[in-house]
């Protein structure tokens, strides 16, 4: 069991190095935009703004909350795992991998990073707000899954994440925003505020 693992790392390893060498300096800009958290802040105002217009204040106000609840819980799950579970070294603390790495930031990070809690925080809104909004907004689902693997690819190129770590980041923040989704369905069925929807991606 052991050598699978360490095969899978020393894969994911390799991988890492190969995507994050792709990069160049004439995106590096580009990257450190979007892996920026406050870049995003525009964007969610549109949805925010979307949100008042399709729903009343109280299906609103719930809509915040199981957001907020969604990232404080994506959050602490990530700390979870890279403080107290897995101990995995960020590649710029791993002596074997950080010589051959593009480390576009000043700084990498806390010491651990397995798993990303960009990926996880980005995948969980994705998931949440596409299920919150399916059948009502066009392509909004296609947006918001694109925005977050942008994200995710760019804690690989700036060099503070392997390729797993933000795999893991984005299946376990789709996982959370669908359970989330299902607590925002409950809430608003429950206080009368809206019909309840099956829990799935389509009618």
């Amino acid at each position: 069991m052991d050598s699978i693992i360490n095969e899978i790392i020393l894969k994911d390893q390799e991988l890492f190095i190969y995507l994050n060498n792709l990069g160049n300096p004439t995106w590096d800009g580009f990257w450190m935009f979007i892996t920026n958290k406050f870049s995003a802040i525009p964007f969610y105002l549109i949805l925010l703004f979307l949100i008042c217009k399709k729903f009343n204040l109280k299906i609103l106000l719930i809509t915040l909350l199981c957001i907020a609840l969604g990232i404080a819980f994506s959050d602490q799950l990530s700390n979870l795992f890279k403080n107290h579970l897995f101990l995995r070294l960020r590649p710029c603390y791993e002596e074997s991998v950080y010589p051959y790495i593009r480390l576009v930031k000043d700084t990498c990070g806390g010491k651990y990073g397995y798993f990303s809690a960009h990926a996880g925080n980005n995948f969980m809104i994705a998931t949440f707000l596409s299920l919150v909004f399916r059948n009502k907004i066009k392509y909004l689902s296609m947006f918001l899954f694109t925005w977050a693997i942008l994200v995710a690819y760019s804690r690989i190129y700036i060099g503070v994440h392997y390729p797993l770590d933000v795999l893991t980041g984005a299946i376990i923040g789709s996982i959370i925003g669908y359970l989330i989704f299902i607590l925002w369905n409950y809430l608003n069925t429950r206080f009368k505020l809206k019909s309840p929807v099956s829990y799935g991606f389509n009618k």
